[in-house]
């Protein structure tokens, strides 16, 4: 079971190709409040109700001064077909080896349908601008996620 973060800690480093097979690292944000959330599969019906919520609140985030990266252990391919297919904004990073995952504490032993199995912990981490962990919740619903961090963050 990987360990989860605390506010506090120094968010992890990651270079991660988007789906267009960029790269992307949370290093490039430094400066800026940046949303990472962890989700288990594109094209799936919870992980794009999440990410349509983050496309649909992107402009009130990026004016509150966060970037939003959504990781999945998708192959770019697949990234880019869930962004086609679903008109999304949000960054969409590929996670295949799931390293990044699992030092988030974004993967691991969860329930599912009540049996225990080992997978992508839907899963969000504020980080600051200095790369600092500010608020981290795990095991997250991916309905009505997006409009809690609002409230939560005070935009």
């Amino acid at each position: 079971m990987s360990e989860r973060l605390e506010p506090g800690d120094i968010a992890p480093a990651f270079t991660l190709p988007d789906a267009d097979g960029n790269e992307v690292s949370l290093a490039s944000h430094k400066g800026r409040k940046v949303i990472v959330y962890f989700y288990p599969a594109a094209l799936t019906p919870g992980c794009t109700k999440q990410a349509c919520d983050f496309t649909d609140n992107l402009a009130v985030l990026a004016q509150a001064g966060y970037d939003v990266i959504g990781v999945s252990p998708d192959k770019p391919e697949k990234l880019a077909k869930f962004r086609e297919q679903e008109n999304l904004k949000v960054t969409l990073v590929g996670d295949p080896s799931k390293e990044v995952l699992a030092a988030y504490g974004a993967f691991g032993e969860k329930k599912l349908y009540g049996k225990t199995v080992t997978g992508v912990i839907r899963s969000t981490v504020v980080v600051d601008e200095d790369g600092k962990v500010e608020r981290a919740f795990y095991n997250v619903k991916a309905t009505g996620h997006v409009a809690k961090i609002i409230k939560d963050l005070g935009i």
